[in-house]
């Protein structure tokens, strides 16, 4: 027979095979509060990818790693044939939940796992690649998502190996330094599919248990500096203060100031980094670097947040005393799904006897970027209470591992290119 998912009869036993690899994933860089801390390019991150390479020999796949970090389990049915990509990422924030990410590279390599141990006649149309793409988060080196902004194109590959961590080291000496500096730019794509935790709760509300992801909310993010003077913290009079700290404060309350003022939660908007200089507790700073972003479904409401965002920020210099710059570092609008690769998730889900429901994205994913240059499938799996980016985080077994089933059909039709042509 031609390459399918498994059967009903090896469910059971397909389900606790992942989840006995993915509990020993999760232990890796846990932390005190169950959670891990598995930054790119560190220690701890280099012994998921150990347990990826690791898992992906003995189920029957070779590895290979591109010139920034992205890890690649492949299996070649048809010789010289593309492959399709299934994957996401294992590295995490500083005090991450568990599933975030490492849940889909886990389902993407059971889901590999199935298919490549499947009985056919004749080889599918592309061959699989599971992939662990670098540095998606961000949180060490900036701009999240980057490894799959090289391999799609989207970012020089020379330009992200030489960002710079807060201790001045590049993408290429920490990839050096855990022997994941590899080359060449990893196999061609034919076709995209990921699985992650929804970090939203609207599935679990809804009691759905998957979601089709159709859409992502668009997004402007900016970076800022805002200028002060340095001064004595004691013997400085407060008329006389340029206090980039309260300058950047009010920054923080502004952006929350300006989502609340849209009803109906239409908007998201964040500051979720600060570094202060020269951050001593006797000394008015000088200067505060800062992390911004809003997020919206409706575009117009965005380019009116951010019109608000500016001019509220020269109320702050004003008010403040000091000068703000801003710098947009990326933005993308609402940027659809192929509708065809929707309808092929959710026949998956309709034959599985799975609930599903088409969804928003509003958390970036490695998917954005690879659906710009092939037909993609981002599917959800519910998150408790919503919660992510967080020790809590959690899904349950029972969802994860629908989840992985839904997963090994869809993989299954991309690799029969049931997606071909798809726009």
């Amino acid at each position: 027979m031609s390459l399918t998912a498994t059967t009903a009869t090896t469910i059971t036993a397909d389900s606790e095979a992942f989840l006995r690899d993915f509990r020993s994933l999760s232990v890796i860089g846990e932390t005190p509060g169950h959670g891990v801390d598995r930054q790119a390019a560190t220690a701890a991150d280099a012994q998921a990818r150990t347990w990826f390479t690791s898992l992906a020999a003995q189920y029957g796949f070779r590895t290979e790693t591109d010139q920034v970090g992205n890890v690649f389990a492949l299996i070649e049915w048809t010789p010289g044939a593309p492959y399709v990509l299934v994957g996401s990422h294992l590295d995490s924030q500083p005090t991450a939940g568990k599933y975030d990410g490492a849940y889909g590279v886990a389902a993407a390599l059971h889901a590999g796992r199935r298919l490549a141990s499947t009985n056919r006649e004749e080889a599918p149309k592309y061959n699989l690649a599971i992939v662990d793409w670098f540095n998606e988060e961000g949180c060490r080196f900036a701009p999240s998502m980057m490894g799959s902004s090289v391999y799609t194109g989207k970012l020089p590959a020379f330009q992200a190996l030489a960002v710079q961590d807060k201790q001045g080291i590049t993408v290429a000496e920490a990839l050096d330094e855990i022997g994941h500096l590899g080359t060449g730019t990893g196999p061609e794509a034919a076709a995209y599919a990921e699985i992650h935790i929804e970090q939203g709760r609207s599935l679990e509300d809804s009691g759905t248990t998957i979601g089709l992801v159709h859409s992502c909310w668009a997004a402007a993010k900016y970076t800022a500096t805002v200028h002060g003077e340095q001064a004595h913290t004691g013997s400085t009079v407060i008329a006389d203060r340029k206090d980039a700290l309260l300058g950047a404060s009010m920054v923080v309350v502004l952006l929350r100031e300006i989502a609340d003022s849209f009803p109906d939660a239409v908007l998201h908007t964040s500051v979720g980094q600060l570094d202060v200089y020269p951050n001593s507790p006797v000394v008015v700073p000088s200067k505060v670097e800062l992390v911004m972003d809003l997020r919206s479904a409706d575009e117009e409401v965005l380019a009116a947040a951010t019109a608000m965002l500016h001019q509220g920020i020269s109320r702050v210099e004003r008010q403040a005393n000091v000068s703000i710059d801003v710098q947009q570092s990326h933005a993308w609008g609402v940027l659809p799904y192929q509708p065809a690769g929707v309808e092929l998730a959710r026949a998956c889900a309709e034959k599985l006897q799975l609930s599903s429901a088409p969804v928003f994205t509003l958390a970036g994913h490695d998917s954005i970027n690879m659906k710009d240059i092939v037909p993609t499938v981002m599917l959800f799996v519910p998150s408790a209470d919503g919660i992510s980016h967080n020790e809590r985080e959690y899904t349950n077994d029972a969802d994860a591992c629908a989840g992985v089933d839904l997963l090994t059909e869809v993989v299954a039709r991309l690799c029969r290119g049931e997606l071909d042509g798809a726009e």
